[in-house]
């Protein structure tokens, strides 16, 4: 049975807004006795309000939160900017202190919470990373065991000896989480610093952080790459303005982050949406709405198909038009695109409602968004008519189906590919 080994036990964390401290002491007490008498603060700006904000702005970035954290854990935490979770880590760390409530902590904690944690600018690479096993409570004999499998993974072999000021960002990270990963720790904190470095290394650095999982230690990740999270993590903590709001699988969680409204929304007005381009910005043919069909919560399995029903209406006769769905992930990049087979029709003043099934085989797990076209393609110039496209015209979640090799999901693509054809029904 494995043992607990971080307890954060109803964690409250508070701040006073304003500026403090930018003074004398002198000019700080009048202010506050000036407050507590009623009376106009003397050293009050004229240009602005008050720069304390009054007695009683404070911000609450925490409210009592708790949770546990088992050996061999991965836990990822979700959530949008500002709702808690760099703070957590940070009292993880013991950077800050909590207003009220503990953590409970069994082990060597090791973390990456910004780029070049704990890295002096004047000391080498090599240097740091003794200073870095310094810190965490190793030996000089037992970093220096780990020295040549820390250079080796960090990639930066030829410039261990200069100073890291000299470092770029990426350099930072990789040296930086190298060191993280390697010197023993028994909870390995990760907090959005991946996303500097490059996509190889990403991979790499998920296959680590698995790695130290398998070995009985624990992860907390924090990214807001939904992706990632599912590779990595075997359980998920949800946080919304300081609350926690779930805790236990994955899944669940990312479709909380990727909701804003919309997860579980099957219906989708596309006449009414601002975002829209094309030859006539869907004066010749336009994109009316689109419903899902078969579906609660637009999330579904690998290789699945997403059934819907899209309207539209016909300004002009339309002949061998073509609908284009262009999938994006959870940061924009765009993945792939399907095309319809057959061609859409429509006599000049008609509304059509078909029935079109979009095929999901070979897409990662994760949230997505659809941008819908309606296109006139020519396949002799190769200049293609638009009629109307309506950006983000959909979304949904493709669930992960637990496939890990070396506790990593093996996605089987990656880039800009052409996923194949959308099929039109009657």
């Amino acid at each position: 049975m494995s043992r607990t080994i971080v307890s954060v036990e109803h964690i409250t964390k508070e701040y006073q807004l304003g500026v403090l401290g930018s003074t004398t002491l002198k000019r700080e007490l009048q202010s506050k006795m000036a407050r507590m008498r009623g009376r106009e603060d003397p050293n009050l700006k004229v240009e602005g309000p008050d720069r304390l904000a009054g007695d009683g702005a404070r911000f609450l970035a925490l409210d009592d939160i708790s949770f546990s954290v088992q050996e061999g854990d991965a836990l990822g935490i979700i959530g949008r900017n500002g709702a808690g979770k760099s703070t957590i880590l940070k009292i993880m760390s013991r950077v800050t202190a909590p207003t009220s409530g503990c953590i409970r902590i069994k082990g060597r904690v090791a973390s990456l919470l910004e780029v070049g944690t704990g890295f002096h600018p004047e000391l080498t690479g090599r240097e740091n990373i003794f200073l870095n096993g310094a810190i965490l409570g190793m030996s000089k004999a037992e970093t220096a065991s780990k020295l040549d499998e820390i250079i080796a993974f960090s990639e930066i072999e030829q410039f261990i000896d200069t100073p890291v000021k000299r470092y770029s960002s990426g350099m930072y990270v990789k040296l930086g989480f190298a060191v993280a990963a390697h010197l023993a720790p028994d909870i390995l904190v990760c907090d959005e610093v991946l996303a500097v470095g490059d996509t190889t290394f990403q991979h790499k650095c998920i296959a680590k952080m698995a790695e130290v999982a398998a070995a009985g230690k624990a992860v907390l990740c924090v990214s807001h790459n939904m992706r990632t999270m599912q590779q990595l993590c075997t359980r998920a903590v949800y946080i919304e303005k300081g609350h926690l709001t779930y805790d236990g699988d994955v899944d669940p969680a990312i479709g909380l982050y990727a909701g804003d409204g919309s997860t579980g929304e099957i219906y989708y007005d596309l006449d009414a949406r601002q975002r829209r381009t094309g030859s006539g910005e869907g004066k010749r043919g336009r994109l009316l709405s689109v419903r899902m069909i078969d579906t609660e919560d637009c999330r579904y399995p690998l290789d699945s198909m997403v059934e819907t029903e899209i309207t539209w209406f016909a300004h002009e006769t339309i002949e061998d038009t073509e609908l284009w769905a262009v999938y994006r992930t959870d940061t924009g990049e765009i993945i792939g695109r399907c095309i319809s087979r057959p061609v859409l029709k429509a006599a000049n003043g008609e509304t059509v409602t078909s029935k079109v099934r979009f095929n999901l085989a070979g897409l990662a797990p994760g949230f997505y968004q659809v941008r819908l076209m309606l296109v006139k393609p020519n396949l002799e110039s190769g200049i293609h008519t638009v009629y109307d496209s309506v950006y983000d015209a959909l979304r949904f979640t493709v669930l992960s189906d637990g496939n890990l090799r070396d506790g990593v999901w093996q996605p089987r693509f990656w880039g800009n590919m052409r996923l194949g054809d959308i099929e039109i029904g009657e």
